[in-house]
């Protein structure tokens, strides 16, 4: 089932970053690169997420919902890494909220996913903290505005 999650998180991706153009981008993905490594990051609303595949994972559903999705790996490669990664979304009024990560793996592919609380056309900077699978310390910072399905 863990492979199914993988999968799903990669082509809902690619399918909301492709409707994401098209219509004022809902959803982001973009990576970063600190050396060897590539961080790639994306938001999404929690719907997105089956509810088969949220209660195996015990996530949260709802319109006001949505996870931040990190995930590390060499530039060169296609294997996920472990990363330490932890961080916080803040709003326009300096308004700051811990985000969580829970690991999950599937095979190769290693993700870190953040639920958090939103409201509608909110403006998020989130401020992501990695400790990178060589252990350097690095700060990955980047804004989306949100908004309710």
């Amino acid at each position: 089932m863990k492979r199914y999650f993988a999968a799903f998180i990669s082509v809902a991706l690619l399918l909301w970053a492709a409707a994401a153009a098209a219509q004022q981008a809902k959803i982001i993905e973009n990576h970063q690169d600190f050396g060897d490594y590539r961080v790639s990051y994306s938001v999404f609303n929690s719907d997105f997420i089956t509810p088969e595949i949220a209660r195996e994972y015990n996530l949260v559903r709802a319109r006001d919902r949505a996870f931040v999705n990190i995930s590390v790996g060499k530039k060169d490669g296609t294997k996920g890494e472990s990363a330490d990664v932890s961080g916080n979304a803040m709003n326009l009024i300096q308004q700051s909220r811990p985000l969580v990560f829970q690991e999950v793996r599937d095979g190769d592919a290693v993700y870190y996913l953040a639920p958090f609380r939103f409201e509608n056309e909110e403006s998020l900077t989130f401020k992501i903290d990695l400790v990178m699978p060589d252990g350097s310390k690095q700060q990955l910072t980047f804004r989306r505005q949100l908004h309710k399905n």
